[in-house]
């Protein structure tokens, strides 16, 4: 249940963060949002008394942090600027796959054939849907998604190394409090900067993609693979490209072309054998 919980809350992100384009800048947004994730992290973080992690961690959580917390959520922002909700989370359905390239980069793994020729396969249908989709070139906001899929697989791939070490909230946690010091500052600037309309939209949005997003999602879902094991819980997340495509109709009211939901049930179907060739 509480993996399901999780699953939800990250395919809310990109509607909620196009809510929230609606009333501030996408630099005020991310930054904005790093600022509130965090005091909400360092908060639990000193209720439960958690102690500082070792100097020879924050290497591994810089790297969280510049690809979870600060990388990720710019560049998608960026891109949802020009782009809509259905066509991001497409393109991004790719993330598992590259996650698991990622891994086994870092770790020396070698994975099957059948593994490679899955996730091969997954990348070819995404860039094949986004050329038709952009008529034939890849655009900025394509440019924004696929390098935020590479940066947010390190942050992935590092923070899920840290995991073994320590809980895996307190891992993104942590990742946020180290960000302080600069998305402080970033958020002052960029709200000087880019004038902001508080609407219903814009203040729903900001709150999920910081609370239920960037923390409580990430929270929810490690209790929920602890509950469930990994495996059931990875099966779980391949839902999440679809749903996202269900919310950017009902939410935004977004009109899916029929190459949308046919691409994210593909790579569904190539992460899920990747999944198998792994296991």
């Amino acid at each position: 249940m509480q993996a399901a919980l999780g699953v939800t809350a990250f395919s809310l992100t990109f509607p909620a963060t196009a809510w929230g384009l609606e009333g501030f800048g996408p630099w005020s947004l991310v930054a904005v949002r790093c600022v509130l994730a965090a005091v909400i992290a360092g908060g639990a973080l000193l209720a439960l008394r958690v102690p500082v992690p070792a100097r020879r961690h924050l290497a591994g959580l810089a790297v969280v942090a510049a690809g979870v917390v600060v990388g990720f959520p710019l560049l998608t922002t960026l891109a949802l600027r020009t782009s809509t909700t259905a066509h991001a989370a497409v393109v991004v359905g790719l993330l598992p796959l590259t996650t698991a390239l990622f891994s086994a980069l870092r770790t020396g793994a070698r994975p099957s054939r059948m593994f490679w020729l899955a996730a091969c396969t997954g990348a070819a249908a995404v860039i094949g849907f986004t050329v038709q989709q952009s008529g034939g070139a890849l655009t900025g906001a394509d440019a924004y998604l696929f390098c935020a899929l590479l940066i947010c697989a390190a942050g992935y791939t590092e923070g899920g190394r840290l995991a073994r070490l320590m809980p895996g909230w307190q891992v993104i946690g942590w990742a946020l409090v180290l960000c302080l010091p600069l998305s402080v500052p970033g958020a002052l600037i960029a709200l000087s900067y880019e004038p902001v309309h508080l609407t219903a939209h814009s203040v729903t949005g900001v709150l999920w993609v910081a609370a239920g997003s960037q923390f409580l999602g990430l929270v929810v879902w490690y209790r929920g693979m602890a509950a469930i094991g990994v495996p059931k819980a990875s099966q779980l997340q391949l839902a999440q490209p679809l749903l996202t495509l269900v919310w950017s109709v009902l939410l935004l009211g977004e009109q899916l072309t029929p190459a949308a939901p046919l691409t994210a049930a593909a790579v569904l179907v190539c992460i899920a054998l990747t999944q198998r060739a792994r296991g």
